[in-house]
């Protein structure tokens, strides 16, 4: 029971990693604010929680709606002791000679701007509050190319960084600051913004789960669990010395994607990207 008596609360909470990560910490303790858009997806979780957990909507991209979530959060217990700042989506996909203005700034808001947010609404509770931590997703498209669409890789780079510069503000008031930067996880984000049916986004989450066990050299394919593992560990005092660093978790897929070695496998995003297409010119036919 890590967190025992300390208040955590979590964007993008309602599925995939989010979730994972919410039943991780309220399972050892927390009491969880769960924040998402997904209403029937947060409700139904607070309610099987036995008061574990509350769900608060909150719409990332709106900045009152942040600072309302915090300040609930904060009413609980007099303050806030962990923060995952983890919802995101794949946002914008066109390249960058072919992106609009608005669909860079939409992806910005979404994966960025929300995160910087975050951190700036919770701050004012977390300070006093010993073992105060702050987490937040980033992903190996922060590390290199060919791993996401353009606008998402840069916000993703940007919460790393923002991750590391916010440590040492923060220091000053004993609150920790580190991201966590996974590889393909089998949620539905890489499906969520794809233009098809929605019966062929559950065979796409499908295809997702199969080629992820081969992309990388751990042959398996990477479970929301897997980063709700290194989110308690960041939380908690066993990473205590640790600030402005960041948790690479992967399966090895940034020191090789299965593509890289083997001709007849694309990437993953290139396999999406086809099945689209397919999809579309079937619509056309």
């Amino acid at each position: 029971m890590r967190f025992a008596g300390k208040i955590a609360v979590v964007t993008g909470a309602a599925s995939g990693i989010g979730k994972a990560s919410v039943l991780k910490l309220a399972g050892e303790g927390a009491h969880v604010f769960a924040a998402d858009i997904d209403e029937a997806g947060g409700r139904a979780l607070a309610e099987q929680s036995n008061g574990k957990i509350d769900f608060v909507r909150c719409d990332v991209t709106k900045p009152a709606d942040i600072e309302a979530l915090m300040n609930v959060a904060a009413a609980k217990a007099g303050g806030i002791d962990i923060v995952f700042n983890n919802a995101a989506a794949g946002g914008d996909r066109a390249p960058i000679d072919e992106i609009t203005p608005e669909g860079w700034d939409r992806t910005m808001d979404l994966v960025l701007k929300s995160v910087a947010m975050g951190i700036r609404y919770a701050v004012p509770h977390m300070k006093g509050r010993k073992g105060a931590s702050i987490v937040n997703t980033a992903s190996v498209a922060a590390l290199g190319a060919g791993y996401s669409p353009i606008a998402y890789a840069v916000a993703k780079a940007g919460v790393l960084h923002l991750s590391k510069v916010a440590a040492t503000d923060l220091a000053q008031y004993g609150i920790r600051v580190n991201a966590i930067c996974p590889g393909f996880i089998n949620t539905n984000i890489f499906t969520a913004s794809l233009d098809v049916p929605g019966e062929l986004k559950t065979q796409a989450n499908e295809v997702i789960a199969q080629m992820s066990a081969n992309a990388q050299p751990v042959a398996r394919g990477g479970q929301p669990e897997d980063i709700a593992n290194a989110v308690a560990y960041l939380a908690s005092e066993e990473s205590s010395f640790m600030t402005g660093t960041h948790l690479l978790v992967d399966g090895g897929l940034t020191i090789g994607q299965r593509h890289a070695w083997d001709k007849e496998t694309p990437g993953m995003f290139d396999a999406l990207l086809a099945m689209e297409e397919a999809a579309k010119a079937g619509a056309a036919a």
